[in-house]
């Protein structure tokens, strides 16, 4: 029961401060150094994963291992292969005219959400854009077979990385990361904040 009762705390807390209501329950929040350590060790990681990503999007040219220049990245391959219930939307997508725009946009928000993750710089929107990007992956490619198929890494049924990767982003969000270390503390400083100055 307490192990829900601090569940429900962090949501209440998150809620009510994107509200720009003030949460005292966020007082009775005491995490360990190592708990904190491994938040922002965890936020870090899936910044970088989101940063690589977006990187390897938008920086060219690319080459495989064999040394034979790849295409310009698009998602109309995968767009194609979507799956589950809104599968046909998707694949309206892959013969768009605006997809290199839409691929341009996913890259670089891919970029700079992972940018923002690992910097912990306005962790919140990184948290929630990553949230938003992994719901669409999932979303497009929403595993139902429960059998291995070609090009993928495993068999899924229902929960695979996206899904799980969004777990990740969820735990970091709810947590508010930025908050324990990150670019964020330096803005959430007031200005002209007085420096304690050492006794002699």
């Amino acid at each position: 029961m307490a192990t829900l009762g601090s569940i429900y705390s962090i949501w209440l807390i998150d809620w009510c401060e994107m509200g720009g209501v003030a949460c005292p329950a966020m007082d009775h929040l005491h995490l360990g150094r190592t708990q904190q350590t491994a938040l922002v060790v965890l936020r870090t990681i899936i910044g970088w994963h989101f940063l690589y990503e977006g990187l390897v999007k938008v920086v060219w040219p690319a080459w495989t291992r064999a040394g034979v220049p790849l295409g310009r990245f698009s998602s109309a391959g995968y767009l194609r292969s979507s799956t589950g219930p809104l599968a046909e939307a998707f694949r309206a997508f892959a013969d768009a005219s605006w997809l290199p725009w839409l691929d341009l946009l996913v890259a670089w928000g891919l970029l700079l959400v992972g940018l923002c993750l690992m910097l912990g710089l306005f962790t919140q929107v990184a948290g929630a854009g990553a949230l938003a990007l992994l719901a669409l992956f999932y979303l497009s490619w929403l595993p139902t077979k429960g059998v291995y198929e070609p090009g993928t890494e495993g068999n899924y049924l229902l929960v695979n990385k996206n899904l799980v990767e969004a777990a990740a982003v969820a735990v970091v969000f709810a947590f508010r990361t930025g908050r324990i270390a990150g670019l964020d503390l330096l803005l959430a400083r007031p200005r002209g904040e007085a420096r304690p100055v050492a006794e002699a």
